[in-house]
């Protein structure tokens, strides 16, 4: 069964995000979506997230719900961001278009993992209108 891996910090659930996950659940048969921790998107995004990890981790759970997609929705690690990758061991990493990744040092840890994890960029959805920094 192929795992997909989905991050995010996703502060107010736009379609956007929506169209985000629903190309990641097609990339596989399961899809597990990490929150960002609130201590990581603001040592990251240097602000505070608008919303609690909680209520953003809520609010994508009702999304995957009402959408049928088969998965889980887990907070991130507050500490080695990349343990991650060692507990769920995904066959694929679902990038979203703008997200700023050092693909050089993700593809070092899945390689001293000894994983051998496809990660690719998922398109834009009308990034003019639904990006969460013009939704502030």
């Amino acid at each position: 069964m192929s795992l997909v891996l989905a991050f995010g910090t996703f502060d107010y659930f736009h379609p956007g995000h929506a169209a985000y996950l629903q190309q990641a659940s097609a990339l596989g048969e399961r899809l597990v979506v990490v929150i960002a921790r609130d201590i990581n998107v603001e040592r990251i995004k240097n602000r505070q997230a608008r919303q609690s990890e909680a209520e953003r981790k809520l609010r994508v759970i009702n999304f995957l719900n009402q959408q049928k997609i088969k998965g889980r929705v887990v907070l991130g690690f507050k500490g080695n961001r990349w343990q991650v990758f060692k507990k769920y061991q995904p066959d694929v990493i679902a990038l979203g278009y703008d997200q700023p990744v050092d693909l050089k040092r993700l593809r070092q840890e899945l390689s001293f993992l000894g994983l051998k994890t496809k990660v690719t960029r998922l398109d834009a959805y009308y990034p003019e209108k639904y990006k969460s920094s013009f939704l502030k």
